[in-house]
């Protein structure tokens, strides 16, 4: 044990192993009222190792080429030694990811976790979502199935709309005139190369902004207002071994779920794996309906309300930077949504159910029924954020406590 401590103080005076356990685990105090909304976060580290680890082992059998693509994910299904499970773990990822940090987001929204001082814990999050859809989009094309293909002919195609710059933009996106080997090429490379080491910059920053103004709480209530007399939070707790335990936990019930989907549910029902895409891609057939994953069809409920192309990709666009505005709409100082009036509490499901139903609609064929409801549906999204601002101000809120009371 003297040579291992020994060992052990070598390579902290070296390394500063010590002072990054302190500060960010057993030093980091974090309120005493997290609920179950506050998994979220750790979930989402634990789904973004299982996608990095089972990235890397379909790639050793995976090839990037229009040829071979797609007979080598069913080589990796059928032939390598459980490469079906290490497939549908990677699969059952992806949308276990989004799930994940949809609600982690709403929980921000909730709670007003992007509210002064954490501005730019939000500003780090949203890059994270914003890199983590060009993530999905880009690995969505790598099976090059009938869906991929189509659909990523699709999404390139809307970068044509923009004007001046529009064509040459698709083409360089494609890297040839039409989605092809080069499109597979540059696309298996951003996905499994620059884009994960893009979002691990980003999550590194979300952690270190977040643990620079600490973390929010269900009461919207600053911790570090109230200090004893060795300078630690009255109503904090050390988050290791406290919070760490707890996490454990929650990634323990969340693994359960995950392994039932992956084993029994896979597909979840053409939701998380399309039926076309196990159809070769074919650019001679067009599939009856094409729509994007799940995960993708708010926004592109959003593309297909706007009769226009161009202003539809103006539309869809807008619907994600507005989310990144959010810190500046609400000019409410109350955080927590316990005490932020009824018509925010309103407002915010109206928000929730309008994303609901939008992702809903992405997923159907567009009729004119569905494209007008989708057209309100719209409009209600982009209220939420309207109304805000205009509410926010003179918001009638309930009193703050000046400590944590439960």
């Amino acid at each position: 044990m003297n040579a291992l401590r020994r060992v052990f103080h070598w390579f902290d005076d070296r390394l500063p192993i010590s002072h990054f356990w302190n500060a960010h685990l057993s030093g980091y105090y974090v309120p005493k009222n997290f609920n179950l909304w506050y998994f979220f976060g750790s979930l989402a580290l634990t789904v973004f190792v299982i996608q990095i680890v089972s990235g890397i082992w379909l790639t050793m059998n995976y090839k990037p080429s229009a040829a071979e693509a797609f007979a080598s994910v069913e080589y990796i299904m059928r032939d390598v030694e459980w490469g079906w499970l290490i497939r549908y773990l990677h699969s059952t990822g992806a949308s276990a990811f989004f799930i994940v940090i949809y609600l982690h987001m709403l929980r921000g929204m909730m709670y007003g976790s992007y509210k002064k001082p954490r501005e730019l814990v939000w500003i780090f999050g949203m890059l994270i979502y914003l890199v983590l859809m060009a993530e999905a989009f880009m690995g969505y094309l790598l099976p090059w199935g009938q869906m991929s293909y189509w659909g990523a002919q699709v999404i390139i195609s809307l970068f044509g709309a923009i004007p001046f710059i529009g064509p040459d933009l698709a083409l360089w996106i494609r890297g040839d005139y039409v989605v092809g080997d080069a499109t597979l090429n540059r696309f298996f490379a951003l996905h499994v190369i620059a884009l994960p080491l893009v979002l691990l910059f980003l999550i590194g920053g979300h952690i270190m902004a977040l643990h620079e103004v600490g973390s929010n709480n269900p009461d919207g209530v600053e911790i570090k207002e109230h200090k004893d007399a060795q300078g630690r939070p009255l109503d904090g707790i050390p988050f290791h071994p406290y919070y760490t335990v707890k996490d454990i936990v929650g990634v323990t019930v969340f693994l359960f779920f995950f392994a039932i989907v992956v084993f029994y549910l896979p597909e979840m029902g053409g939701y998380f794996l399309e039926k076309p895409n196990f159809v070769p891609a074919n650019p001679m057939q067009t599939p009856e309906h094409i729509a994007p994953v799940w995960y993708f069809t708010p926004f592109y409920a959003i593309l297909r309300a706007v009769p226009d192309k161009f202003l539809g990709v103006v539309a869809m666009g807008a619907a994600i930077f507005v989310l990144f505005l959010l810190p500046w709409l609400d000019r409410n100082p109350v955080k927590s949504i316990r005490y932020r009036s009824t018509t925010f509490k309103a407002l915010l499901g109206m928000f929730v159910v309008s994303f609901i139903v939008l992702g809903w609609l992405g997923m159907k064929p567009a009729t004119p029924t569905l494209t007008l409801l989708a057209q309100f549906f719209t409009i209600l999204y982009f209220g939420y954020f309207a109304a805000l601002w205009w509410i926010s101000k003179n918001e009638k809120t309930k009193p703050v406590p000046e400590r944590i009371t439960r």
